[in-house]
């Protein structure tokens, strides 16, 4: 897939003539998942490239960026509230600039109810022209016009964008995007579009200078991240990260069964030490006769063999999932059927959603009779049961030593801090230190469904 080469110095070059001089300040609020959280990194790379310093609150800057998510409704409805609260600085101070990128910046309903329900925001902004960012700045201060980039992706990825990485220790980095599946209920297809992914050398290149600076953790990101597909796999891909000298730890997301390859699993038997033993596993759902109907290409055979070659060649792997509960025609058997399977597996945790039509997607247009008092008790029952399975998983940690890296002070006070072990699990734990950034040693002391609590030995 061809990459763009991304030249900053005319956009940004533009808007810091028109600013020089001036006190401005940026505030970049982001929603919705990892993918969105290292587009927002590159956001504020740009913004601190055109001469804007951070602002901790929006009342304070003259750029204000939301980057949205489009995942559910709900997502939908929280971005729009939010942004609804910027119209009082707007009118406070016109000359602040207001833009919305993300996934519903792609979507040309909510573009257009933006244009003419929220006449306060400055622009919009596809996720995959993230480029264009200093050019409706700047378009914004000389011509005080409004922009809507909508329709524009060409395929192609801008490398060479500047980054304000959030963390010291911990670094996400983009190896592919889009999403060739269509999933009848999602909408990620629509608005990150297809899949391309960077060239290796690229990917190799920010990694080892990742480390080279002390990073400590890498999420390698994707919307299926292990279809990646350059000039060579993604197995290939990680193993050669794994191969760079440093103390560090490989983590990936968000995997589709469908391309969970013996090799990429060969390689995280081999590369231990470097690859973290945890996988994150969509199911989805536990009845075959629902996945045809989600285009998921799988069926739960399949999807169980993954599990199990899984858990042979890391035995320690923490495995977690997504479950959408009540999908339109979803039956009480087939509900039971993934109740079953999330029982067999024994995932450390589950990310479960009840059932969100998006606009333009196949599964809106399905009946749903499943009535709200169904979803709810499905919801409740499938929560229920993995609260126990969590516990269960969590309970052998007890008395055990832990390697944790620190992320960061807890909100109890001084002394306490929380951070996760290799296979992710989030433990919180007391020290005399303040080792944020650092691999540490934790025993564990007590351990509850969703956290491990501990101190830290020397």
């Amino acid at each position: 897939m061809e990459t763009r080469t991304f030249y900053p110095e005319t956009g940004i070059e533009r808007v810091r003539r028109l600013i020089e001089g001036q006190s401005v300040r940026y505030y970049v609020l982001t929603l919705g998942c990892q993918q969105n959280e290292a587009d927002s990194e590159r956001i504020r790379g740009m913004a601190e490239a055109m001469g804007y310093a951070p602002a901790a609150e929006p009342e304070e800057a003259s750029l204000i960026i939301v980057n949205t998510c489009a995942i559910r409704r709900h997502a939908e409805l929280k971005a729009l509230s939010i942004v609804g609260r910027f119209k009082a600085i707007k009118t406070e101070r016109p000359e602040t600039v207001i833009g919305i990128c993300g996934c519903m910046a792609a979507e040309p309903h909510m573009v257009e109810h933006i244009k003419k329900n929220f006449h306060f925001v400055t622009f919009t902004l596809e996720p995959n022209r993230l480029f264009r960012l200093p050019e409706l700045v700047a378009t914004a201060l000389m011509e005080q016009r409004r922009s809507f980039v909508l329709g524009e992706d060409d395929g192609r990825i801008a490398e060479g964008l500047p980054i304000r990485r959030t963390s010291d220790h911990r670094a996400y980095v983009s190896i592919m995007y889009g999403c060739n599946n269509f999933c009848s209920y999602c909408i990620v297809p629509y608005v990150r579009g297809r899949e391309r992914s960077r060239e290796s050398a690229a990917v190799l290149a920010e990694c080892r200078a990742l480390i080279e600076n002390g990073v400590k953790e890498i999420t390698l990101l994707g919307q299926n991240v292990n279809s990646y597909c350059s000039d060579m796999s993604f197995a290939a891909l990680i193993s050669a990260i794994a191969q760079m000298e440093g103390d560090f730890l490989i983590r990936f997301m968000t995997s589709h069964p469908k391309d969970v390859s013996d090799e990429l699993i060969a390689a995280m038997k081999k590369y231990k030490g470097k690859i973290a033993p945890c996988f994150h596993l969509p199911l989805q759902a536990g009845s075959d006769r629902i996945l045809k109907a989600m285009n998921r290409t799988y069926n739960t055979e399949h999807y169980l063999s993954i599990a199990k070659k899984l858990r042979e060649a890391v035995p320690e792997i923490v495995l977690t999932t997504d479950i959408i509960v009540a999908f339109p025609g979803e039956t009480e058997e087939d509900f039971l059927g993934t109740l079953k399977i999330v029982e067999e597996v024994g995932f450390d945790m589950i990310f479960s959603f009840i059932f969100s039509p998006r606009e333009g997607t196949k599964a809106a247009k399905m009946e749903n009779t499943i009535t709200e008092e169904e979803k709810n008790d499905r919801m409740a029952r499938l929560l229920a049961m993995q609260k126990e399975i969590a516990l269960k998983k969590n309970l052998p940690y007890l008395d055990r030593t832990e390697r944790v890296l620190v992320d960061d002070n807890a909100r109890e006070g001084e002394g306490n801090y929380i951070g996760r072990t290799a296979g992710g699990k989030l433990v919180r734990f007391t020290d005399t230190k303040n080792r944020i950034g650092e691999f540490i040693s934790v025993k564990i002391t007590k351990a509850t469904p969703f956290d491990l609590f501990g101190e830290a030995v020397d």
